[in-house]
């Protein structure tokens, strides 16, 4: 007799599903033969722990017994965790674009016996509402055509198939260089919101790779104008309310247009993409709110999002007690009775508290009518109220925690923090990192292959290209940081399983999943960006570093056969392939430093993170003579002694440098385009 079959499930998205009185499968051969044997359509339910809309469409119609009923009589239905499969929710996804229909979740596909997509939306509403038809009806038509009409059904399988299997992009294809690059930075600025921040409009998302690149050409082209947008994006997400102002750490995107009221839900990729952003204009611009914000984040990640074994969490949930955001409003009457009413009055007029509230009759607090920075004792002062503050709030009801470890999210943390932790001379951070890339490294790969997720001491499916391409980077960020030989071989090692069992030889590009993945319809091998980076444009990167670091140039001439394969693509999307693009800048300026002889916070590495460096390799050596693994930095000793360092692009590399206002001024030439 059919049941709801979630119970064991590892995932907490699809235990949030367990006790529905929907006959939920997990995504499986079993689920997939149970279609065939009942002749039933497939529903596909996608969606993930921390969305808020997942959790309306659960309330609303999975926990219904009349809705249930419908789906358990018409359909084989399939609940499935967008970030333990993000392969199939690519597929789908994908599918759903191809029908005209925007993207989002919860995803809802219907598909054939045989997993082929041939209809579906995202939310569906209870009862006919926001522009929608109302779910029951929706089940009940496409159950209709399903068996009525099924040469409908079949047409349309076969277009949308066909489509996810087309070969790459025929046609004109686009010269990758200084020019377009710069051409496409100036132009992105006319998008960028000039008041707020953030793309024009809203709802308003951190864009990481379009504002990646829009930092990186600013940089590279001396754009000032391009430069403050990307400045002015950052402080009005680090001052609204997409930021929790007490405990640390980034919302995924807000509402509205000014970055004040968020979907409360906080993802491990979105914090470290921020972080490693922050810490790179920080070192350009050294506004002291960056350096808070990494830190505050940081700190957050370090209290809240440590899983089992040292690994991060994925999510925190946006909703509490059935309520978004309950856990991170406030009244002015709680503010007040926790810090009584003279720095109530302080602290509700510099985080926009109100009696009326800020957002649905609730405040959510934000700094965006004071922007800048007070003195530092009225910091200091507002520090301690935000303590006071947070030990209250500690009392709540919390929102869920995903504690599932991703390897590809992971990867992003891992970069991001063995880098803020040079900037800023923090090894507790750079052990952070060190302790979840070991977790990764030992627990996830019990045959030498990664698996994408872990919890509950159990291992999930085979590793996408992004869980090797992004553990990649963060292992190439830990070998700068320390010089330790593991993290330059397990780059290698990762780099090579990539190329044996993702790449494409006759696109020249990287497959999303593995030639050994056996339940997928299609393997996608796309090079645009959504929330998180493409694959390929982070391998670019990597492969690039990798030349640098080991001499081998067969990583050069790969990374350049990435960027020729997605040329074409380029010529008919250029802005949805941004990260390929940043990613470009390393294979036109590849920059590397090395200093000899010096210590974290020496006057040589002072100076050298004084400058932004986008895409540069950078290593701090303590020894007077480094030996390495890298040839690149192996024998580049200190002269005399004292700090020494060493700017190279490509092979060629200056003379030993001693003076840090000498060394300042060639890395911004460096780093510049000529003419």
């Amino acid at each position: 007799m059919s049941r709801n079959r979630l119970a064991d499930e590892t995932s907490p998205y699809l235990l949030q599903h367990k006790d529905n009185p929907v006959h939920w499968w997990a995504w499986g051969p079993e689920a997939l033969a149970e279609a065939k044997a009942t002749g039933k359509p497939i529903l596909l339910s996608v969606g993930y722990a921390a969305c808020h809309w997942c959790h309306v469409m659960a309330h609303e119609s999975f926990e219904d017994d009349e809705t249930a009923a419908v789906m358990n009589e018409l359909f084989v239905n399939i609940k499935l965790d967008r970030e333990e499969r993000p392969d199939i929710d690519a597929i789908y996804m994908s599918a759903l674009h191809h029908l005209g229909e925007q993207g989002g979740w919860p995803l809802t596909m219907f598909l054939d016996t045989n997993a082929r997509p041939f209809f579906g939306g995202t939310y569906f509403p209870k009862t006919r509402g926001y522009g929608r038809p109302a779910f029951v009806d929706v089940l009940h038509n496409i159950s209709r055509i399903y068996h009525q009409e099924p040469e409908k059904v079949t047409h349309n399988a076969d277009i949308i198939t066909n489509a996810l299997r087309a070969p790459p992009a025929q046609g004109q294809a686009m010269i990758v260089g200084d020019q377009l690059i710069n051409e496409l930075t100036s132009r992105l600025v006319g998008a960028v919101d000039p008041l707020n921040g953030g793309l024009t409009g809203a709802p308003k998302f951190p864009q990481w790779s379009i504002f990646w690149l829009l930092w990186r050409g600013a940089i590279r082209y001396g754009n000032e104008t391009a430069a403050k947008a990307v400045e002015n994006t950052l402080v009005h997400i680090c001052q609204g309310g997409i930021y929790d102002h007490l405990g640390g750490g980034f919302s995924r995107y807000s509402v509205d247009e000014r970055w004040l009221a968020p979907h409360f839900e906080k993802m491990l990729y979105d914090n470290a993409l921020l972080v490693d952003e922050l810490t790179e204009c920080f070192r350009e611009t050294g506004r002291p709110l960056f350096k808070r914000r990494i830190e505050e984040t940081i700190t957050w990640l370090q209290r809240e999002m440590i899983a089992e074994g040292g690994g991060f969490a994925a999510s925190l949930d946006a909703d509490s007690e059935g309520e978004e955001g309950k856990f991170y409003v406030w009244s002015a009457d709680e503010i007040q009775s926790v810090l009584g009413p003279e720095d109530a009055a302080v602290f509700c007029a510099t985080y926009d508290v109100s009696c009326d509230g800020n957002w649905e009759g609730h405040n959510i607090l934000n700094r965006l009518k004071r922007l800048d920075d007070l003195s530092d004792d009225e910091e200091a002062r507002l520090a301690a109220m935000r303590e006071k503050l947070l030990a209250h709030r500690v009392g709540r009801i919390r929102p869920g925690w995903d504690d599932k470890v991703l390897a590809d999210w992971n990867g992003l943390m891992i970069a991001a923090l063995a880098r803020a932790a040079q900037v800023f001379a923090r090894p507790d951070w750079l052990t952070t990192a060190e302790t979840a890339f070991e977790f990764i490294s030992t627990k996830m790969a019990p045959d030498g292959r990664l698996r994408h997720s872990y919890r509950d001491g159990k291992l999930g499916a085979t590793a996408t290209a992004s869980d090797y391409a992004n553990m990649v980077w963060g292992a190439l960020r830990l070998f700068q940081a320390t010089n330790a030989p593991k993290y330059l071989e397990a780059a290698q090692t990762w780099t090579d399983t990539l190329h044996q069992h993702y790449w494409l030889p006759a696109e020249s590009r990287y497959a999303t999943t593995a030639d050994d993945t056996d339940d997928v319809l299609v393997r996608l091998s796309g090079g645009t960006d959504d929330a998180m980076p493409n694959a390929n444009g982070i391998q670019v990167s990597n492969l690039m570093h990798l030349s640098m670091l080991t001499g081998d140039d067969r990583y050069r001439e790969q990374a350049a056969m990435i960027l020729e394969s997605f040329s074409t693509d380029m010529h008919q999307n250029l802005v949805g392939h941004t990260g390929l693009l940043a990613a470009a800048l390393d294979v036109i300026n590849p920059q590397q430093v090395v200093i000899a002889a010096e210590t974290p916070d020496g006057p040589m590495a002072k100076a050298l993170h004084s400058v932004s460096l986008p895409g540069a390799l950078e290593h701090i050596i303590n020894d007077v003579e480094p030996t390495s693994r890298s040839p690149s930095v192996m024998g580049k000793a200190a002269r005399d002694r004292q700090p020494t360092a060493y700017a190279c692009i490509g092979p060629q590399c200056s003379a030993p440098l001693t003076d840090p206002e000498e060394f300042l001024g060639l890395l911004k030439q460096q780093r510049a385009a000529v003419g």
